[in-house]
């Protein structure tokens, strides 16, 4: 019995803006059908008529040369722009459709429809915050100036290559989260204990670990055919530090199979950090 053809579709994320809402918004949506390869074009800043008409070019250039309808996540304010790139021969997810509507009526106000406004939200001392949180973040990555940690409001810790500078450079720019990183290293798995640095922080201390072999995996691109990379190596160093996590009963996580925003989430969730921003 032959297998059935392989599902593939191409994927527009348009915006006024950066785009960036609409296409983390279709990851979302887009991973629950894990047997569909998913092409996806993002175009961000469509605020004229002219580039409207663009889209729906490329759109309809992309439906005729592949034989398929594309899919499209759109946050278009203007009642114009949207109007005309929904002329396009694609199935449209119109995200301010779906959700300001349904608010207007609820709240009994009409939205402001200003483009970009999303990233206005909240206030300066907001802004200053997550600025702050990404300077802190950046200055106390790999270990480094372990004289601010009683700044921290989390200090993640696991083996090289975990995911911890990525989880703490997201923790600071999306929740401004002042989120330093520390490595434990083969020296703390002999001595048996956490570094005498982090032990007056030991309640900020949450632990990253991951699967041995994918572990090899990322430093084998690092650093390809070295000791550090070594299956043998990650199998060691993940079973110790993870022995050490248990033993000081440290909070932790497998960045193996998760995303940085499940990461993220999980970490908040456990610490118990206020994250709520009044807009």
């Amino acid at each position: 019995m032959s297998e059935s053809p392989a599902i593939e579709r191409t994927v527009f994320v348009v915006s006024d803006g950066t785009g960036i809402t609409a296409e983390t918004f279709s990851h979302s949506v887009l991973s629950q059908f894990e047997t569909v390869k998913f092409t996806q074009v993002r175009i961000p800043f469509v605020d004229t008529i002219e580039k409207a008409d663009a889209v729906v070019e490329r759109i309809n250039h992309v439906a005729k040369t592949t034989g398929h309808q594309p899919i499209a996540f759109i946050t278009l304010v203007d009642a114009a722009l949207s109007t005309r790139v929904k002329t396009a021969q694609a199935l449209f997810m119109d995200l301010f459709a779906a959700f300001v509507a349904p608010l207007e009526s609820n709240l009994g106000v009409r939205s402001s429809h200003s483009i970009g406004r999303s990233h206005n939200l909240g206030n300066s001392a907001q802004y200053r915050n997550r600025i702050d949180a990404i300077n802190y973040s950046l200055a106390h990555d790999d270990g480094q100036f372990v004289k601010g940690l009683s700044e921290a409001d989390v200090i993640l810790v696991g083996v090289s290559r975990c995911g911890k500078t990525p989880t703490s450079l997201y923790l600071a720019m999306q929740y401004g989260v002042k989120a330093a990183n520390f490595p434990l290293i083969p020296e703390d798995f002999e001595r048996g204990t956490l570094p005498s640095t982090l032990h007056a922080h030991r309640a900020k201390l949450f632990g990253l670990t991951i699967q041995p072999e994918r572990l090899a995996e990322v430093r084998q691109e690092r650093r390809p055919d070295s000791q550090y990379a070594s299956l043998k190596q990650c199998l060691y160093e993940v079973a110790e530090a993870e022995r050490l996590m248990r033993i000081e009963d440290i909070p932790s996580l497998s960045t193996t199979t998760k995303s940085i925003e499940e990461i993220s989430t999980t970490i908040l969730h456990e610490i118990k950090l206020d994250t709520h921003k009044a807009y």
